[in-house]
């Protein structure tokens, strides 16, 4: 995944998908969630980095959710950084993390 584009705010495809699986596993309700986040991203990213990444994740969600989207589901539509042709599914690599993370 090497040549993935690098998009929102020069986040890479591994760094994203840390960012996931990070979220899914940190306490919402944690005082010390974003540096925990930012570490398990592989601590490149600081814990107001990744504050603001969740900010445009939320703020993205919403948009899709209201439906205010100019395409159709399912139509490959160009969106200028992302191949959205090319889905992506859970991989053994994403399981791999998980059990790094001792994760069940």
């Amino acid at each position: 995944m090497d040549d993935f584009p690098k998009v929102l705010c020069g986040w890479s495809w591994e760094e994203n998908k840390l960012f996931e699986l990070a979220l899914a596993v940190v306490d919402e309700e944690d005082p010390d969630r974003w540096e925990m986040v930012a570490a398990m991203v592989g601590g490149k990213k600081s814990a107001e980095d990744v504050q603001k990444h969740y900010v445009i994740l939320l703020e993205d969600l919403q948009v899709i959710e209201s439906g205010k989207l100019d395409h159709k589901l399912g139509e490959a539509q160009p969106c200028g950084q992302v191949d959205c042709t090319q889905p992506r599914c859970w991989t053994d690599e994403d399981n791999s993390l998980l059990v790094q993370w001792n994760i069940n």
